[in-house]
């Protein structure tokens, strides 16, 4: 075992998971550790469950039934004085038994706006389209935007050529770059022109101008 896995404890040990069943994700989502809590939670009454639990259930019950998470849906049955199944409820979802793919429900979160909490301990506050974990994440667009925040002075330069220079600087961080770390110049060229604030080129304007 070594040092990074040692070092984990708790709650962050179910971090190792790929598959959780919905009362497993539903209480991670709600900051609680299932190996306390998941026996007990559906037996309590619903307003002694702990909060966010049943918002984070409902939600991941519906997603696995639109098919929007991944998973394996069990359906809830029914049982007569014996313990025998004996029906299935219609459209039904057995929280306990049923499962969801972690990496599946972790792309669904960010689309729906979650990202921070259990699933990202390394939550971020950027926009979607500049977060390489997001489902739609397109490179080339988080790498016109990106060079326009950065460069806000072109220091004498045309603002495409200042654009440039800092795509190719960072290119590796966008794609932008061979195996040997070589800069891909059409892939840069065509993104510092979805940048560029000054297309109809001309001299680079001076400061006060």
């Amino acid at each position: 075992m070594d040092d990074e896995l040692a070092a984990l404890e708790g709650i962050d040990l179910w971090r190792l998971c790929e598959e959780l069943t919905v009362v497993q994700a539903s209480l991670l989502i709600a900051g609680l550790d299932p190996g306390i809590d998941a026996g007990s939670v559906e037996a309590r009454e619903m307003q002694d469950r702990p909060s966010g639990y049943e918002a984070a259930k409902h939600a991941i019950m519906s997603a696995l039934r639109r098919k929007a998470v991944e998973g394996s849906v069990t359906p809830y049955y029914e049982y007569d004085i014996n313990g025998n199944a004996v029906a299935v409820v219609a459209d039904s979802v057995d929280v306990r038994v049923s499962r969801v793919d972690v990496q599946s429900l972790k792309s669904w979160m960010k689309s729906r706006g979650v990202k921070s909490g259990f699933f990202f301990p390394n939550g971020t506050s950027a926009p979607d389209y500049l977060d390489p974990g997001h489902p739609r994440y397109a490179p080339k667009l988080a790498a016109a935007v990106s060079a326009w925040l950065a460069v806000d002075d072109s220091k004498g330069k045309t603002p495409k050529s200042a654009l440039m220079k800092w795509l190719r600087e960072n290119s590796a961080t966008f794609g932008l770059s061979d195996d040997e770390g070589k800069p891909n110049e059409l892939g840069i060229e065509e993104c510092a022109k979805v940048a560029n604030w000054q297309p109809g080129g001309g001299a680079p304007k001076t400061p006060g101008s």
